[in-house]
């Protein structure tokens, strides 16, 4: 079993900080649902532990089975387990799907997988993500159309096979049919040795995959934490039955995609 743990965690955009003090346990074999209105720090706590350098940790730790997750590049948080699932899927020019993917995969790996190999999985996985074969020839995410960026995103995870996947609105742009074939995905990647958190406004998608657990992130702390039963009560009742904890909800400011092209590589 393999444990991410954070523990205080604040975040700060400039001056401006966003999350204050975030207790969070997550093991494999679990599925953490997070839910919370527009604009209170749900993206922005997955973004941080994948480490975007647009968010600053203030104070608190991440670890990962004990190691300590924020010493980490992005690159090395990949290599050691994590993977973010983008609300906003980045159009790379110039790098075709497939490569991107094999570099990837290659990453992770003492030895580079074999083309036979590589070929195979990515055939069977696009087969199981009913996906158009072609894309896998085309640049990445270029000319996508939304529903197609995020079941490549789930590709990506299901190639990578992570410890602990960290999917930020994977179900956003997807019709019912494609919304169906990606939390088959999600619930196929199911195990001890996976973990997943995933935020989401709907039900519908937790209807598909069923949390394990399921917290309310609200004004940049977890207000709330429980079972499949507070989907069905925010369902119904929305977030105004938050107020009755004393907790006042932040106002959601103009949104825009976070951009990642500034995380940083090494080859």
């Amino acid at each position: 079993m393999s444990t991410l743990k954070i523990k205080d965690l604040h975040v700060s955009i400039g001056e401006k900080e966003i999350l204050k003090g975030i207790d969070l346990e997550v093991n494999t074999g679990e599925i953490h649902a997070i839910m919370g209105p527009n604009g209170n720090g749900k993206s922005t706590l997955l973004s941080a532990i994948m480490g975007h350098p647009k968010y600053e940790v203030t104070q608190g730790s991440i670890t990962l089975d004990g190691e300590d997750v924020l010493s980490m590049s992005v690159d090395e948080r990949a290599r050691a387990g994590l993977f973010l699932g983008m609300q906003y899927p980045q159009e790379i020019p110039g790098v075709t799907n497939s490569d991107f993917l094999k570099s990837a995969i290659n990453s992770r790996l003492e030895k580079p997988i074999s083309l036979f190999k590589f070929i195979r999985t990515l055939d069977k996985g696009i087969e199981e993500l009913e996906m158009d074969p072609n894309l896998a020839h085309r640049y990445l995410n270029e000319g996508f159309s939304g529903g197609e960026k995020k079941r490549n995103e789930i590709l990506q995870m299901k190639l990578l096979k992570p410890k602990f996947a960290l999917l930020d609105e994977i179900d956003s742009g997807l019709d019912v049919d494609a919304l169906r074939v990606v939390s088959e995905a999600i619930n196929s990647m199911r195990s001890d040795d996976f973990g997943c958190v995933m935020v989401s406004h709907y039900e519908r998608l937790f209807e598909l995959v069923k949390p394990t657990h399921v917290h309310v992130l609200v004004a940049g702390k977890i207000v709330l934490d429980g079972g499949y039963e507070v989907i069905g009560k925010i369902d119904q009742e929305g977030y105004d039955w938050v107020k009755e904890l004393g907790i006042e909800m932040e106002v959601e400011e103009a949104r825009r995609p976070i951009i990642l092209e500034n995380c940083g590589k090494k080859a």
